[in-house]
């Protein structure tokens, strides 16, 4: 056998592990599905200016992105992409949000609408953290 360090690692083998990984776990896992979600806000022209994207499975929505555009932002757009993802998330049997943001981004935002830090990664990347939110839905 024979062990390299790949400094520029080909995209095929970063998706290859995922798949090994992906496929191990779900051998093993306690729910069989994990589905998609987004919203977004466009304009008249179909242009994306704000959305949120995560995925469901069991019992809990893991939000993984919420962006508004710099001119959409303090107009509560936010807030209302955060509303309906938690709504889809319900429909589909949700009762829990999982999510993470960084010490510059919306741990305040986030707050607001009723999430905890249950976790503080410390010196993230450097001097930074990352907050690991949870909220009941």
């Amino acid at each position: 056998m024979k062990i390299d360090v790949l400094q520029n690692p080909d995209l095929e083998l970063i998706e290859f592990l995922s798949d090994k990984l992906t496929e191990f776990n779900w051998q093993r896992w306690e729910v069989s599905e994990r589905l998609p979600l987004a919203v977004q806000a466009t304009d008249d022209d179909g242009n994306v200016l704000a959305g949120a994207s995560g995925r469901t499975f069991g019992d809990w929505l893991l939000l993984d992105r919420l962006w508004v555009s710099d001119e959409l932002r303090g107009q509560h757009i936010g807030s209302q992409l955060l509303e309906q993802m938690e709504l889809a998330a319900k429909q589909r049997g949700c009762t829990k949000c999982l999510l993470d943001t960084l010490n510059f981004q919306a741990k305040p935002f986030y707050e607001k609408h009723g999430y905890t830090v249950q976790w503080v990664q410390e010196g993230y990347p450097r001097d930074g953290c990352k907050y690991f939110m949870t909220k009941d839905l």
